[in-house]
């Protein structure tokens, strides 16, 4: 094949129509930008074709799968009232020996009263928390990373723990009293001191995240809720604060989006309500009524 930038445009419009992903071409992308870059250093290339390619546009490329371009607000994945009762009905279910079916299922409710990631939640350790004060701080992150000795790659995977990723994600979270009443459940189930992580293992070491989200995902399918990440859990909880709950007088309780960015660690504002909350239009009904023109 020859490389000249027409080429590889045309081949990156291939690729839309066989429905790969915005994502997945834009990897693709990068490697080939790479790549050439380093022939043009080489002096293989005279010029790199890449420098002639432009980005292909999500709305063009969702048009060549017959796919509609969202925009990002209603991609955003939360739980209805209903799914959040049934979701919290098959956690906490025991099998007829009274033998609870979940380990630790209070943990997904802490998530969802906290807006804490997956990662920092493992992270948590019980001297973190502190009831009396009603917040917890935010000060490490568990993720799974494949096994390696020295630069040589290892078969199977480890948990690593580390610092937060980002100076905002270093923080203190209040705690509701949903919050506390989860917490103090996890602690009732399992509690191996104040050094060791509150959703811990069997051996009061580091949960694995693998094993967390499939926790989840099977509650999910027994309760007969259409699939959502556990990440949802995080949407759902800034979504119900930006747009509000409705209180017994009929007004609506909310917080601004820079309370809500600051409790889930975002350095703005913008991230917050772009990426993690979902538009209800239903809220502005009768909002112009009085506006006559």
């Amino acid at each position: 094949m020859s490389w000249s930038w027409l080429s590889i445009r045309s081949q990156f419009w291939h690729l839309a129509c066989q429905c790969f992903t915005i994502r997945w071409e834009a990897g693709c992308s990068i490697v080939l930008n790479e790549y050439f870059r380093y022939l043009t250093q080489q002096e293989i290339l005279v010029k790199n074709p890449m420098n002639s390619v432009p980005m292909i546009k999500k709305s063009n490329f969702m048009a060549a799968q017959n796919k509609e371009d969202l925009p990002t607000q209603e991609t955003v994945t939360v739980f209805t009232s209903e799914e959040i009762e049934k979701f919290k009905a098959e956690a906490f279910s025991k099998f007829s020996n009274g033998k609870p079916k979940y380990q630790q299922p209070a943990a997904y409710i802490l998530m969802l009263n906290t807006g804490l990631r997956t990662g920092k939640l493992l992270g948590l350790l019980n001297s973190d928390i502190n009831l009396e004060g009603r917040y917890l701080e935010v000060h490490q992150n568990v993720k799974e990373v494949c096994r390696r000795e020295g630069t040589e790659y290892i078969p199977g995977r480890e948990v690593k723990v580390g610092k937060t990723k980002t100076a905002t994600s270093k923080r203190r979270v209040p705690l509701n009293g949903a919050a506390v009443a989860a917490i103090e459940e996890l602690r009732q189930e399992r509690n191996f001191g104040p050094t060791a992580p509150l959703v811990s293992d069997e051996k009061g070491g580091y949960t694995r995240p693998v094993n967390f989200r499939k926790r989840y995902y099977r509650i999910l399918k027994a309760a007969g809720i259409e699939q959502k990440g556990l990440h949802s859990l995080r949407h759902h909880f800034a979504t119900q604060l930006i747009n509000g709950v409705k209180q017994p007088d009929g007004t609506i309780k909310a917080l601004s989006p820079r309370q809500v960015a600051d409790l889930l660690g975002h350095s703005a504002s913008q991230i917050t309500e772009m990426y993690y909350v979902k538009k209800d239009t239903t809220r502005l009904q009768g909002i112009t009524d009085g506006f006559n023109f």
